[in-house]
């Protein structure tokens, strides 16, 4: 498994792993959400979109949000903070989001962050076991609602 920034000509292929990887998870109250996890481009030119690649098969992406960042939501000034952390529904469990995620925290080191934060639907457990791995612990404190009918709840990690 190879991890690199997307290249311009998967953005398609990112955003239909997106939106696969989510659509579980997706109730009706955020239907213009599935738009937002396949636009990868405009996240890509906003943030970093990372991706998992097997050759020329792409298992996952991840948005990372650098400081300064549109794609920021709860991440503190002196944290990281990913999104979308999403992997084909045909390739998860094999560690591509581990991965991504580490990358990610990689990413922060990188621009000084002492710590990560992101947020989840309540529903993501198999995401939630994965963040556990890598040391995340619930921070309710930060918990929100986007939108009527959906709730996220926050993690956080100290480097």
């Amino acid at each position: 498994m190879e991890l690199r920034r997307i290249r311009p000509g998967e953005h398609a292929a990112a955003g239909d792993v997106c939106v696969a990887a989510y659509e579980p998870f997706l109730t009706g109250a955020e239907d213009d959400y599935r738009a937002r996890l396949h636009d990868v481009a405009r996240r890509d030119a906003e943030a970093e979109v990372w991706v998992a690649v097997d050759g020329d098969r792409l298992l996952g992406n991840v948005t990372f949000c650098p400081p300064g960042s549109p794609w920021r939501e709860i991440g503190r000034s002196d944290e990281g903070e990913f999104r979308m952390l999403a992997v084909d529904p045909a390739a998860q469990g094999a560690g591509a989001g581990t991965a991504l995620a580490t990358l990610c925290e990689e990413r922060a080191r990188l621009h000084g962050a002492t710590g990560m934060a992101l947020s989840s639907l309540a529903t993501m457990v198999a995401a939630h076991r994965v963040y556990a791995r890598l040391g995340y612990v619930r921070d309710p404190q930060r918990d929100w609602s986007p939108m009527p009918g959906v709730d996220l709840i926050a993690f956080a990690k100290p480097f």
